[in-house]
């Protein structure tokens, strides 16, 4: 059965949308280069095609896109699914980027710090295969120097793809481990219970959000979040110095 809306509904929907694209606009217009990050909401993919969409309307030809390592892979996990079409949008439509691809942000780790000394265990189900964690200080600086990159160069560069890693891959009973030294006592990695995990999840968060989260545990556990040959090297290069490690972060966030 179709729902009807009110007049006003509709009218006030098509409003908001004028808007929001007007603003792009506006914000666009004189603009060089752009970073374009999207936030994991219900429409991120939609989101950052209008967005490039509207770049490209305004004759933006330098772009830096943060996508997600594996996103070609992981291809039943919403926001990665969402950000390769993204991905397939700015390669078939010429447009000239670069696509930086982090692995799982060692950030995350602040929000369930206290959960580990409290409890004695490490909650995240990342599996065994290993996960290359990187520290968001070393994606946002790889990000500007890119930027700095697009924007100094002659003219337009070619679409690269750069995958964002730590210098460490690392399994659960790794981070345990890393968290045993740090806190100085025994932290165990219990294993993986998914149901458990998106239930507790969705305390928090959406329940499509919880699920997507689920689910890209799940592909932790299958496939890993592990770097290609070179990956390190080439990000130290581009930093000039070592990336952060995960124990480093560990002790920091401790404190």
């Amino acid at each position: 059965m179709r729902r009807r809306h009110h007049p006003r509904t509709r009218s006030r929907c098509r409003f908001l949308l004028t808007i929001r694209i007007g603003s792009l606009r506006t914000a666009f217009s004189g603009v060089s280069t752009l970073f374009l990050l999207n936030g994991v909401v219900a429409d991120e993919f939609t989101q950052a095609l209008l967005a490039l969409d509207v770049a490209r309307e305004v004759g933006i030809e330098r772009i830096v896109y943060l996508s997600v390592i594996h996103s070609d892979l992981y291809v039943n996990v919403p926001h990665f699914a969402g950000k390769f079409g993204v991905e397939r949008m700015i390669e078939q439509m010429g447009l000239k980027a670069t696509i930086l691809r982090p692995a799982y942000f060692m950030d995350n780790e602040i929000t369930i710090k206290d959960a580990i000394a409290g409890y004695g265990i490490y909650p995240m189900p990342i599996g065994t295969r290993g996960i290359a964690m990187i520290d968001a200080r070393d994606i946002a600086e790889i990000a500007a120097l890119e930027l700095i990159r697009r924007e100094t160069a002659d003219g337009p560069l070619p679409l690269t793809r750069i995958n964002l890693v730590g210098p460490d891959t690392l399994t659960g009973p790794d981070v345990a481990a890393v968290w045993s030294e740090v806190l100085g006592r025994e932290i165990t990695y219990p294993g993986e219970d998914f149901a458990g995990f998106e239930q507790s999840l969705r305390q928090f968060m959406p329940s499509w959000m919880a699920l997507d989260m689920r689910v890209m545990a799940e592909r932790f556990v299958t496939d890993g979040m592990v770097p290609e040959a070179g990956d390190v090297d080439r990000l130290e290069t581009l930093l000039g110095r070592p990336l952060r490690s995960y124990r480093d972060y560990a002790a920091q966030i401790v404190g």
